[in-house]
């Protein structure tokens, strides 16, 4: 349980690049972060982050390829707040998250969490 002082100030969805986000109609962790982010009272941050590179689904890629993947993959367009909660749907390596909170620290977030809603283990499988 968070207390009000962990709280971040605004909680952002891993984006999706403008093609991926046609063809789904949706993304996924956008519907997911909006009712944690009201629930909270946290600021939902769908603005900050752009993913700018369009990059081949990680899923079917190993851990060094999906690193080498999302190189690039996404932009700060502006200062989101000292501390935010990057939100996903499923973490498999960390890859995603990883480069999205690299940029956020590069653009002067001082912390970032990171919140899934499942892990998939070693093997692919689900935990």
């Amino acid at each position: 349980r968070l207390a009000g002082s962990d709280l971040p100030e605004c909680i952002i969805p891993v984006p999706l690049h403008r093609q991926r986000q046609r063809e789904r109609g949706f993304n996924q962790a956008v519907e997911i972060a909006r009712p944690l982010a009201r629930r909270l009272g946290c600021r939902l941050d769908l603005a900050s982050c752009t993913r700018v590179r369009a990059t081949p689904a990680q899923s079917q890629l190993s851990r060094a390829q999906r690193r080498r993947n999302l190189h690039q993959a996404f932009e700060v367009t502006s200062f989101p707040a000292s501390h935010v909660a990057l939100l996903d749907d499923v973490m498999t390596t960390g890859s995603t998250l990883d480069a999205l909170a690299q940029r956020l620290r590069e653009a002067g977030v001082g912390r970032v969490d990171v919140w899934v809603c499942a892990r998939t283990a070693a093997d692919g499988s689900a935990l």
